[in-house]
């Protein structure tokens, strides 16, 4: 039995999904959510196996779902279910940990196909977004961002901590500055690693080899 979580801030495609899913033999929909808000919480409580995430949500957004589930349930697999087939969004979401990228007109069937593709160790992927991956993969300077992103020292000092779930206190003491110092270097280092969380930020570091 795949227990599958979702999250989708549209109540009649999420009752959709819900019924799909939790109708299906082999499956079992064991959360429907409406938002990321206390995404831990929800998890812990329904376990699954999959999720199936959208990206636009009010709050946290799909792609900082993805990173704080990476973080907190790395067995977790995560699918990104969205009408978002853009590179920066798929690059951001992969970064963050998406193991699969499928687009919002994907038919029942192929919703479920994927769901079961992730599940067993794939990378399932609708064919528009797999091109775009590949593109992404072979032209690098479409990801408009330098390979390194510019840091500095002690940038790379504190986005270490970060990695090594330092919080900000005890970030400034390891790298002797004040609080308000390390916030400073944290705006810094969101804004040249074009993120909006500390997730994403250590997913982002971690795949780039940053620290």
């Amino acid at each position: 039995m795949i227990k599958v979580a979702l999250f989708e801030d549209n109540k009649y495609l999420r009752n959709g999904l819900f019924q799909l899913i939790d109708g299906t033999s082999g499956f079992s929909c064991v959360g429907a959510f409406s938002n990321c808000d206390k995404l831990v919480e929800k998890l812990n409580q329904s376990n699954p196996h999959v999720v199936l995430m959208d990206i636009e949500m009010p709050g946290l957004n799909g792609i900082e779902g993805v990173a704080l589930i990476k973080e907190y349930f790395p067995s977790v697999k995560v699918l990104m279910d969205t009408i978002f087939d853009d590179e920066d969004k798929i690059f951001n979401a992969i970064c963050a940990g998406a193991d699969g990228y499928i687009l919002k007109n994907t038919s029942p069937a192929g919703i479920l196909e994927a769901i079961r593709e992730i599940y067993e160790g794939g990378s399932a992927m609708t064919p528009s977004v797999a091109n775009k991956v590949l593109k992404i993969l072979k032209d690098k300077e479409s990801r408009k961002v330098p390979t390194n992103f510019d840091l500095t020292l002690r940038e790379k000092e504190i986005l270490t901590c970060l990695v090594e779930g330092l919080s900000y206190k005890m970030t400034a003491d390891t790298c002797a500055v004040s609080i308000d110092t390390v916030n400073a270097h944290v705006k810094n280092i969101y804004k040249k690693l074009q993120v909006h969380s500390k997730s994403e930020a250590v997913a982002k570091a971690i795949k780039n080899n940053l620290i």
